[in-house]
């Protein structure tokens, strides 16, 4: 049995030790976006309530490791610090998995789903069950991705990275990111090099979602032209280049 009242209580409990921490706040609300989009989409597609208790569970889960990462890089800092594999090891290493749910049955599928929901790629051979969950977490990450991205500051959101729109105003496109969202993949967190391409990286989230009902909110919400035109781009070749990656953007939604 998921006891999800349960599980935010232990929540709520563990990240209150990192309450001083920058963009504490953002990944308080962020979590519980994702816990509650996660939900919704397994309804949406029809799960047992096992698995809709399942999905929120790990969304609630999916970056207990930010909360350390936050500390130990006072900011954001994907390259260097993987929180995946840090929440994975926090859950089931140092057993505060417990905390969360009583019954071990489902730690596989929990472990897998929070390992691969930051990956460029999931992860092969997994289980159905595995990769349904998977899944899930990815898309409903992705999709509160695009609200942060819209809603917060950018210092918030890129705290540790960028400092100010400004920064992403004036700034280039890297080739290896330009190319890449042009040919509709995501980018490699290794090839970001300015102050656009974190931007970037986020609107290429949309090549990733794996469920139609996803990308259905995506277009209703009109996210990628909304998120596109929060910037001015003052540099003019960044400026026509972001009107190619809003046009291939909307077109690989359209199309699928």
């Amino acid at each position: 049995m998921i006891d999800i009242n349960k599980s935010k209580i232990a929540f709520k409990e563990l990240v209150s030790n990192y309450e001083e921490t920058p963009g504490y706040n953002l990944k308080i609300v962020h979590t519980y976006h994702v816990a509650n989009n996660a939900r919704e989409l397994a309804k949406k597609l029809n799960l047992s309530q096992e698995d809709i208790d399942l999905a929120e569970l790990i969304g609630i889960l999916h970056d207990i490791g930010r909360f350390e990462e936050l500390k130990v890089m006072n900011g954001f800092n994907s390259v260097k610090f993987n929180h995946a594999e840090h929440g994975v090891k926090m859950l089931f290493e140092e057993n505060l998995i417990r905390k969360f749910i009583e019954d071990p049955s489902y730690d596989e599928i929990i472990r897998v789903a929070i390992i691969n929901h930051s990956k460029l790629k999931i992860d092969d051979n997994l289980s159905e069950k595995e990769l349904l969950h998977s899944k899930i977490i990815r898309d409903a990450d992705k999709l509160d991705n695009f609200r942060v991205k819209e809603e917060e500051k950018i210092e918030d959101i890129f705290a540790g990275t960028v400092n100010s729109m400004e920064e992403i105003e004036n700034s280039l496109i890297s080739p290896k990111v330009y190319e890449d969202a042009i040919n509709r993949r995501c980018i490699d967190i290794h090839d970001r090099v300015y102050p656009l391409d974190y931007f970037i990286c986020v609107l290429a989230f949309a090549y990733d979602l794996n469920f139609q009902e996803t990308k259905d909110i995506v277009i209703e919400k009109n996210y990628i032209d909304r998120l596109i035109d929060r910037v001015t781009y003052k540099n003019e070749t960044s400026k026509k280049q972001m009107e190619e990656i809003r046009k291939t953007l909307n077109n690989h939604l359209k199309e699928d």
